[in-house]
């Protein structure tokens, strides 16, 4: 039996919308369908997040930090920071010194914060735009500061952008927003979308518990 060989399929948004207009028996005629649909896309993702349905990448960053400046803002999409350290390159040596995590209290307390030394501590202000606050304040403009950060999946925007979801999030990526088209458009087909989807999300999450041993989730215990 002939196979494809492949093992790359993924819905663009487009094939997404599509796909979900059919489950709500609807038909996505106009452009403003399409957009109206992405939005709705966003919305379902901004909802998954406050079930506790996080997804996320982890994205690895690296900052040439400035002497006198201990102040590093940090993409608004970004979650949470897992890991921080300083790299210092002397005589061709590399050396990574891990920074310590410290909490508001603790950085608000710090009587000193201009004293230059490398850091060794820092804590992330959770602003608009998250700001990582470095202790001591850098002594140099060579060190890097090295970083891991919890990325939100991107936007739902452009129909041609494949959804940045995990393969098993498809099912219910398109009844969820089968079912939120149904909210605005076809009320009547509520009553099947709706167990559809909780069961297509539920079947997701039980992917995950009934493999993994442990579930990484962010520390939410800084402010």
């Amino acid at each position: 039996m002939a196979t494809s060989g492949t093992r790359t399929f993924n819905l663009n948004v487009a094939t997404a919308i599509e796909e979900a207009y059919e489950l709500a028996g609807l038909e996505a005629r106009t452009s403003y369908d399409a957009v109206t649909a992405r939005r709705s896309l966003n919305i379902m993702f901004a909802d998954w997040s406050n079930r506790g349905i996080q997804m996320w990448e982890v994205a690895k960053t690296e900052v040439t930090l400035t002497e006198g400046d201990n102040d590093i803002s940090i993409n608004a999409y970004d979650i949470d920071v897992l890991d921080a350290y300083i790299q210092k390159t002397v005589n061709g040596i590399v050396t990574d010194y891990q920074l310590t995590r410290i909490d508001r209290n603790e950085y608000v307390s710090i009587p000193t914060k201009s004293t230059k030394a490398r850091p060794t501590q820092f804590w992330l202000e959770r602003l608009k735009t998250p700001v990582i606050h470095l202790y001591p304040t850098p002594e140099n403009s060579t060190d890097k500061l090295i970083y891991y950060v919890w990325q939100r999946v991107q936007d739902a925007t452009a129909s041609v952008n494949d959804a940045d979801i995990p393969s098993r999030f498809m099912p219910p990526l398109v009844s969820g927003l089968a079912y939120y088209l149904c909210l605005k458009k076809n009320t009547q087909k509520l009553s099947v979308i709706q167990p559809l989807y909780e069961k297509n999300l539920e079947d997701a999450l039980r992917y995950d518990e009934d493999r993994s041993s442990v579930h990484l989730v962010p520390n939410r215990g800084y402010i």
